[in-house]
């Protein structure tokens, strides 16, 4: 038995399949000024075919694991667009006279050196997206590397030294019966798309093997205890084929509690809605027990494509998925982009900081024709179900008034067309800037709800932009600040008699759920893998033990002791 860290639960037993770590070996190439331009060139080839791949692979993986999966690939083109990697590739090239792919090997080099001297575990596993984005370049640029096909005949445990989620993507899911990797961390890309494969993840086994495991031993996953068996006795075999048995029955009984009513054992409801960006998802989502869609990313409509999309295809798509709900609530984010969200076909000014400059609402106020096409298909949508129009960004009650303004515009545009619509169709706003939080008694007397996108709103009181890798890890959704203003915002809307829902990453947090309670949130909205571990822990928990507990963590004035109090809670209700 070797332990490590369990990155994503369950149990796994199979034969194993070893991925050989990229060892990339070529000479120290060197060119003449006379083929600077050829290596440059060789060099935009690389990144443009880099570019397609990532995109393709999004649009794969959006399609299976849905929206959220698929940023772990923006964050790679995002390498690949930074100007300081590569015009430390540049320099190389026309400083040093090296080949591309020299000069390639060598910042990737540089940088994963850069990162895995510092004693912080997010910026490894930061490494390790560059590791990844680098070995894609470097295919490009030397040609396909034949690696060692998986077995086709039986399915596997996947072992490798350490795991890009590149390597995953390419590996059929359903072969996959576990994976064990020497190295990698519990917030790594590869971790996070296990868990959203539901596959069994052990990492971190580096120098605690005897031997390294090789393809064809019997491999046994516990990732719930965070624990690998290479070669194990009959005994151990019996034991965890109990134990996986077991771990099944675990999942089954969950998928039992998907149309259970959600509420607390002392009856405090709270519904649980899905996160979505594609009409794929909603079967899922309705599946895993979704009262509904808390928030519908439209900015994916926009995204991939070469230009804008109609009012009509953007109908269509908001009708499917009003359909599809059959009465249960649409919540359709308004246009969101700009920051870490652009269009190619849509020109927008460069900005020193984008995730505060013109985005979201701000664009759609600046460009009314763009927004009006957008709300009169929603409002045409209305016509099928229970559809709902949710503004992000808002931070003032002008801005509320001016999208309020063209949206009676886009009314009376359908009126005269004579289209049906809902003319009392309800209107909310995410609540994700400081300002709007602190103002939220004036705008929750002109919406009809409030949704609290933790996302921005954390980045935004802490003063940390979370896509920034070196300062990411300062991101924490229990620090006492963001707490203190996530109940302003809700005794706020409790005062005007208007629903709160949270929607942002924070929402489908497990430790966070007695938060929630204490603070008297109606809604959750998550990714749908989240809804019945959430739901699961929501029924054996207690709502007045919640509220008693939020006023112990009102007092904290660390995230650490926050966390410490939510977990002894935690501890209690899975006691019990």
């Amino acid at each position: 038995m070797i332990k490590g860290l369990g990155a994503s639960s369950g149990i796994a037993m199979g034969p194993a399949y070893v991925i050989p770590a990229w060892d990339w070996e070529f000479p120290d190439k060197m060119v003449d000024a006379t083929e600077l331009s050829f290596e440059f060139e060789r060099l935009y080839d690389g990144v443009r075919s880099s570019k397609d791949e990532l995109e393709h692979i999004k649009q794969e993986i959006r399609e299976v694991l849905g929206q959220e999966q698929s940023y772990i690939f923006d964050a790679h083109l995002a390498i690949l667009e930074d100007p300081v990697f590569m015009n430390e590739i540049q320099g190389i090239i026309s400083r040093q006279y090296k080949a591309a792919e020299v000069a390639v090997k060598e910042v990737i080099d540089k940088f994963v050196d850069m990162f895995d001297v510092l004693d912080d575990d997010y910026m490894k596993e930061r490494a390790m997206d560059i590791k990844d984005v680098g070995n894609r370049l470097l295919k490009h640029l030397l040609g396909t590397v034949e690696d060692t096909p998986p077995p086709a005949d039986h399915a596997y445990v996947l072992v490798a030294k350490e795991l890009t989620p590149s390597q995953l993507v390419h590996l059929d899911p359903t072969s996959i019966l576990g994976i064990v990797t020497m190295m990698g961390g519990l917030t790594s890309h590869t971790s996070i798309m296990s868990r959203a494969m539901g596959i069994p993840f052990v990492l971190g086994l580096e120098g605690k093997l005897i031997r390294p495991i090789q393809n064809g031993d019997m491999v046994i996953v516990d990732g719930e205890e965070g624990v690998v068996y290479v070669n194990p006795d009959h005994e151990t075999i019996e034991l965890y084929e109990s134990r996986k048995n077991n771990w099944l029955l675990h999942q089954e009984r969950l998928q039992e509690i998907a149309h259970v009513p959600s509420m607390t054992e002392d009856r405090k409801s709270v519904r649980l809605a899905a996160n979505i960006g594609s009409i794929k998802e909603i079967d899922q989502a309705l599946k895993n027990g979704a009262i509904g869609v808390g928030l519908f990313r439209s900015e994916f409509l926009y995204m991939d494509r070469d230009s804008l999309p109609d009012e009509n295809e953007q109908y269509d798509v908001y009708r499917q998925a009003a359909v599809k709900l059959e009465g249960k609530p649409l919540i359709i984010r308004t246009l969101d982009i700009g920051g870490d969200k652009k269009l190619d076909y849509l020109p927008m000014q460069v900005e020193d900081n984008p995730a505060l400059g013109c985005r979201a609402i701000r664009i759609s106020l600046e460009r009314h024709e763009l927004f009006k096409t957008q709300l009169r298909a929603i409002l045409r949508a209305s016509h099928f179900g229970q559809v709902k129009i949710m503004y992000p960004m808002i931070s003032s009650l002008n801005e509320l008034r001016q999208a309020n303004e063209l949206l009676a515009q886009a009314k009376q545009d359908l009126s005269r067309r004579g289209q049906p619509y809902n003319p009392n169709i309800e209107v909310g706003l995410t609540i994700e800037v400081p300002g709007a939080a602190l103002i939220a008694d004036v705008l929750a007397k002109e919406v009809n709800f409030f949704s609290i996108g933790t996302n921005d709103l954390i980045q935004f009181v802490l003063a940390v932009d979370r896509m920034n890798d070196s300062i990411a890890h300062l991101y924490d959704p229990y620090h006492p600040a963001v707490i203190r203003l996530l109940k302003l915002t809700i005794d706020a809307a409790k005062s005007a008699g208007i629903p709160v829902a949270v929607c942002g990453e924070f929402a489908g947090d497990i430790r966070a759920l007695p938060l929630w309670l204490g603070l008297g949130i109606e809604e959750l909205s998550m990714s749908m893998q989240l809804l019945l571990p959430i739901k699961h822990r929501l029924l054996t928990s207690n709502h007045a033990e919640c509220e008693r507990l939020l006023e112990e963590v009102l007092k904290c004035g660390t995230s650490e002791e926050i966390i410490g109090v939510l977990e002894r809670s935690n501890s209690k209700s899975s006691a019990s």
